[in-house]
């Protein structure tokens, strides 16, 4: 799950200052379910810059809507009716979201309320760990399901440095060591001998926006 938090109130205030009519567009999937921008979340941040502009004297006009995904131009589509009256879209997306709107509606000032953080997981509520970079080639299978380019402070793929200290990490005692977490794993599994697979350092020049086909979903001649 795509993990964002809410950008700091002043930075919001600065980003929405000279517009005066706002419509302000929550996402239902990954931000609504991370408590950072859903329909209540829509509705709280919408009651703060009303309340925010009236205390400065700079009143605004400001309403909400929540489509079901940003990151999907079929939901976006119920939008087009509705944005003209508006001078700026705010959006609670996270950051394909974002420009995503904004392509749809490219004469608008699109401005993010959230910040786009990490993928993650929920440990309760309102609580939630990174454990993926989405770095598109994933070596969990030889790491016993454990990320050592997310767990790791170094992002090393070939083993522990010389710092990890009685099952924790150097650079933070609170940190478990990511390899010694894959040690265990894997000896617990009986494939530790996965500890010398040798993995290659990753090249990360000419970085391109990347695209995912499905398979199943691909033209005859994408195959």
């Amino acid at each position: 799950m795509i993990i964002a938090k809410r950008k700091p109130f002043e930075e919001i205030k600065d980003l929405i200052d000279g517009y005066h009519k706002l419509l302000n567009v929550g996402c239902g999937t990954c931000v609504a379910v991370c408590l950072a921008g859903g329909e209540k979340e829509v509705e709280v941040l919408n009651a703060e810059i009303d309340m925010a502009g009236k205390i400065a004297g700079k009143p605004v006009s400001i309403d909400g809507v929540t489509v079901e995904r940003q990151c999907d131009m079929e939901y976006l589509e119920q939008l087009d009716k509705q944005v003209g009256e508006y001078d700026a879209l705010l959006t609670m997306a996270c950051g394909a979201g974002v420009q995503f709107l904004a392509e749809r509606f490219p004469d608008k000032v699109v401005l993010p309320m959230v910040d786009t953080t990490f993928i993650g997981v929920n440990k309760a509520m309102g609580w939630y760990e990174e454990r993926c970079r989405s770095c598109s080639s994933c070596v969990l299978g030889a790491t016993g399901g454990v990320c050592p380019v997310t767990m790791c402070a170094k992002g090393l793929f070939n083993g522990p440095c010389g710092g990890t200290n009685h099952g924790n990490c150097e650079i933070d005692d609170a940190q478990p060591c990511a390899w010694y977490m894959i040690h265990e794993r894997l000896e617990k599994q009986g494939r530790l001998e996965l500890m010398m697979k040798f993995t290659p350092a990753r090249e990360h020049q000419n970085q391109v926006p990347r695209t995912v086909i499905q398979p199943g979903y691909r033209a005859p001649d994408e195959e």
